[in-house]
């Protein structure tokens, strides 16, 4: 008993698999149309897998119950014995105490596993919860052969069952209550009461009460379906809320008034059963199946319906090999898509789709006949067993072929829905689907399908184009196109351009139609689809394509849409130039603000609509560079209207005034303009130009061209004077005016001799041209650098002295007030030499006093160790200290200087040491000359040394002024430094 449940027979396995797999797809291992490799690795199992308990009863079985993974047996005429599946090594075997001739009618076993009713034939009931040995008789119940319980599975629990049903075979229904405690002293049965609520009949006898079910749905309503041998009952009732203890009377009393509603079927085969199908995580059963004396009765449970709990009922028949008179049914259980028939030698699945036999499974006759199935409504074992064996069906992936069934009923919502997981099983559906979608003509649903199909696209494209169906071939190649991968380059650009083709043949046949609404529709789609994101690079990758095939349609509009969503703006603007809507070229290049276009298309439109142009171009700003607008400008300038000109100005105007641009091509061709046809602004224009050549950026040669082309004198004197040549604007400005001419000759401030060569120019003129000797003598008193005797010569012979005598006479005084001032200065400047040369007398005799304890105030050791140098402040240096603290402020002229006279020094030094030495007698007076010359020049270069370093005081001098933004440290040598401090 240790090993119950752990070891199975499973010699039926095989048989079962190939039958099983019969029915499925003609070809394990194949290629299939769709393009699918259908492969399996390994032999499926089967839905219903029979497993045998390796188990061997002591006693024979009388009847099994199952409910919650507990398990109860009954063995001969008065052994019990109860399994928990869960522990199936610890069986629980009790004795029911019985000494007459009872025997095991029915268990009934309640949904939670914790209550077992013991149905004797002697028409007692006995009563065992799962949590105690004690076998309980049920004293109110004596009497009565029970048949059937209807469970309450809202109330009941592990200590009480809650109001249930109880059925017996007189058709009397009664409602009881069975609790686990003990009960007081005097009470002490389990049974808390037993009241008849109810009896059915047949044919007006009383009939056994063979099913009884409880369902609660929604709002408090109760069902209660009865059956027995050829009726189903239904009654429907409300319970108030929280009064569900009180039990179901209520819904019985509300239907005493009106007949019962029941299905009557005229074969008896002596009973029926009734069962039920709950899916996962639901409460309430959706489906049922009746086996009565006809055949099954199965449909789906409504809760919704007001006066009925069953629809879409349908009877099938049994097989051929049934006969309710020799080879009856013995049970039936249901699944989610079969019903379960166990025959006394066999068990049968029925499809509850098709009604067809699926599956058969024959027990050997050493097993004995089979009694009874059962299904655990919790755990979904199916279990049957015989006098001598207990067998269990495991069901596996049951709706695993449901799609076909679905498929060949034509539901392929249904079908879709059980093959999502199975990419070649939705492939074949949606085939099915698309070609009965096709044979019925509806074709957009057929291509819709065959789009998500692996079939052959060449096949299917050709079936539409057979059966002239266009908008059928396009959705088809849509849906095709959107389930594309991006790496499919070829099949994108393949559709893509069907596609546009397709539209394109559409719209041209809706517009000869003259169909508005439809074509505004379909030109609203193909846009749609031009503007597609997802083929965006497709579209932009062949768009010379694209541009053809609308061409050789002859659509504009959609070739200008086109353009604009593949932002090829060049196209657009060239179209609405061809067909004179310049102002439409103008607003897209505006809003796209494409520096190339405007530089490609200006010249036309500068043509038509030079005020909006220039407003555009004023708009773009920095953005375009004007030097590459010049050739339109130039080019409609000279043939264009005065409209273009001024337009043309305005914007020259902008990039000089506004944009402040420097190119000279920019400004000579405003100059141009000025010069051409807006005169009264050349002047102005050259004056703020600037004075100086580097601040003018124009080209004064052009400038000076230009302007002596078209005789504007005052303003080639302008140019001249900016370049500076004084003599050539001074004889232009003569001829226009002498103030001028004056104005000119005072520009070369620094140049006297130049000034006055100009200012002989305007006297020679005045007096010779204009003959104006009043005008000469004013010249006189403009310029300081003319005298009298420098314009006498221009005057003619006759001329008398009466007209210049003041002239003359006022030169005559400024020259002896010239000579008085030269006097003066001579006196002075003797005076100064004299006191300069007391200074130098005086300073040849002072001197300063050094104490023996005087210290160098750079290195601060004693002063008179060492050579050194005494300034008027005070400070006191060592030769050597005081280079140290000059030498690195010095210019590096000067410290090249004072390394050079050291070096001169130091040879004069060496020479000098060698001349010290005695000499020869005839030599003595070329050494002495030596000598004397060597002496020279060492005390001329310890002079320049001294002038250099010594000049000033290193502390007191100009030299510290100059250094006091000097760092302390060197900052290149501040590292070095610092680690050395620590």
């Amino acid at each position: 008993m240790a090993s119950i449940l752990d070891e199975y027979e499973d010699s039926q396995n095989i048989r079962q698999s190939s039958q099983q797999h019969s029915r499925l797809t003609s070809a394990n291992i194949g290629l299939t149309h769709s393009g699918f490799v259908n492969v399996r690795l390994e032999e499926e199992k089967p839905i219903f897998n029979k497993q045998r308990i390796d188990f061997t009863p002591p006693e024979r079985i009388n009847h099994l119950a199952v409910c919650n993974n507990q398990l109860c047996m009954s063995l001969g005429k008065d052994t019990l014995l109860r399994i928990d599946l869960a522990k199936p090594d610890q069986p629980n075997q009790t004795e029911l105490g019985r000494k007459d001739d009872s025997k095991v009618h029915k268990l009934f076993l309640d949904p939670t596993g914790s209550h077992l009713l013991i149905s004797l034939s002697t028409s007692e009931c006995l009563y065992l919860n799962r949590n105690t040995q004690k076998v309980r008789s049920l004293s109110r119940w004596r009497g009565h052969l029970i048949d059937s319980v209807g469970w309450n599975k809202l109330l009941g629990n592990e200590t009480s069952t809650g109001p249930i049903l109880v059925g017996t075979s007189q058709g009397i229904i009664f409602e009881a209550e069975i609790s686990a405690n003990e009960g007081s002293l005097f009470n002490t049965n389990p049974d808390q009461y037993f009241r008849q609520v109810h009896s059915l009949e047949e044919d007006g006898k009383p009939a056994p009460v063979c099913c009884l079910e409880i369902e609660r749905g929604p709002e408090n309503k109760y069902f209660i379906i009865a059956t027995t041998r050829k009726r189903l009952f239904q009654f429907v009732g409300k319970v108030a809320e929280g009064s569900e203890q009180q039990g179901f009377s209520t819904i019985f009393n509300q239907n005493q008034d009106l007949l019962p509603s029941f299905q009557e079927f005229p074969a008896n085969m002596g009973y029926s059963e009734i069962t039920f199908y709950t899916a996962k995580l639901r409460n309430f059963p959706k489906a049922f199946a009746w086996m009565m004396g006809n055949g099954v009765l199965y449909g789906q449970l409504d809760y919704v319906r007001p006066d009925s709990l069953l629809s879409d009922v349908q009877v099938w028949e049994y097989t051929p090999d049934v006969d309710i008179s020799q080879n009856k049914p013995i049970s039936i259980v249901l699944t989610q898509f079969h019903f379960l028939l166990l025959l006394h030698d066999r068990i049968k699945a029925i499809c509850t789709l098709n009604g067809q036999v699926v599956f058969e499974d024959v027990f050997p006759d050493k097993f004995g006949s089979l009694k009874r199935m059962i299904k655990d409504p919790i755990g979904g074992l199916v279990w049957i067993y015989t006098e001598r064996a207990v067998f269990r069906y495991h069901i596996q992936r049951e709706a695993r072929d449901v799609w076909q069934m679905y498929m060949s009923m034509n539901k392929f919502d249904l079908a879709k829905e059980y093959c999502r997981d199975r990419p070649e099983c939705m492939d074949m559906v949606l085939a099915k689907e698309a070609e009965y979608c096709f044979l019925n003509r509806r074709y957009l649903e057929s291509a819709k399908c065959y789009a998500m199909t692996q079939n052959y696209f060449e096949e299917i494209a050709l079936k539409f184009i057979e059966a002239k169906q266009e908008e059928a071939l396009k959705e088809f190649l849509l849906k095709k196109l959107n389930n594309l991968k991006q790496s499919e380059r070829t099949q994108i650009t393949l559709l893509v351009t069907w596609l546009t083709e397709l539209y394109l043949n559409r719209l041209g046949q809706l517009e000869s139609d003259g169909n508005s609404l439809i074509f505004q529709e379909t030109r609203n789609e193909f846009h749609q689809f031009l503007s597609s994101s997802k083929h965006r690079e497709c579209l932009f990758n062949n768009r010379s394509t694209i541009y053809d095939l609308l061409a050789s349609h002859g659509n504009v509009d959609d070739m200008v849409y086109f353009s604009v969503v593949m932002q090829d703006y060049e196209r657009v603007i060239s179209h609405h130039c061809q067909h004179d809507n310049f102002s439409a070229a103008l607003d897209v290049l505006a809003k796209h603000c494409n520096e190339k276009l405007f530089y490609k298309f200006s010249p036309v439109l500068m043509q038509h609509i030079p005020k909006n142009v220039v407003d555009a171009w004023i708009q773009m700003g920095k953005k375009l560079d004007p030097k590459k607008l010049i050739p339109a400008l130039m080019n409609y300038s000279q043939m264009g209207s005065a409209q273009q000109i001024k337009e043309t100005i305005r914007y020259m105007e902008f990039c000089v005034y506004e944009l402040n641009v420097t190119e000279e091509a920019i400004h000579n061709y405003l100059l141009s303009l000025y010069a051409k046809y807006k005169t009264d602004s050349l002047l102005q224009y050259l004056r703020q130009a600037g004075t100086h050549p580097s601040e003018i950026h124009y080209d004064l040669k052009y400038a000076l061209r230009l302007c002596a082309e078209h005789g504007f004198l005052k303003a080639c004197v302008l140019v001249y004077r900016i370049m500076e040549l004084h003599e050539e604007a001074v004889d232009l400005a003569l001829q226009v005016d002498v103030d001028l001419a004056k104005s000119c000759a005072d520009l070369p401030e620094d140049d006297e001799e130049m000034r006055k060569k100009l200012w002989l120019k305007i006297a020679r003129h005045v007096v010779q041209e204009e003959k104006d000797v009043k005008k000469a003598m004013n010249c006189l008193s403009s310029c300081n650098l003319l005298k009298i005797e420098d314009i006498l010569p221009f005057f003619p012979d006759f001329v008398t002295i009466d007209h210049f005598k003041e002239a003359i006479c006022s030169s005559l005084e400024e020259y002896n007030k010239h000579i008085e001032e030269l006097k003066q200065e001579m006196e002075e400047a003797t005076e100064s030499a004299k006191r300069i040369r007391e200074d130098i007398q005086e300073m040849r005799n002072k001197y300063g006093v050094v104490d023996s304890q005087e210290k160098c105030a750079a290195c601060d050791f004693p002063l008179l160790n060492r050579p050194f140098y005494l300034f008027l402040c005070g400070h006191m240096f060592h030769n050597d200290c005081l280079f140290q603290e000059v030498t690195p402020h010095l210019s590096t002229f000067k410290q090249n200087r004072l390394e050079e006279l050291q070096k001169k020094l130091a040879a004069t030094t060496q020479s000098s040491k060698s001349r010290h030495r005695p000499a020869p007698k005839e030599e003595g007076d070329t050494a002495s000359l030596g000598k004397g010359i060597a002496a020279t020049s060492h005390e001329q270069i310890v002079s320049d040394i001294d002038d250099i370093v010594a000049s000033e005081c290193a502390y007191c001098g100009e030299l510290m002024i100059k250094s006091i933004d000097k760092p302390f440290f060197d900052p290149q040598k501040f590292e070095q430094d610092k680690s050395s401090w620590l």
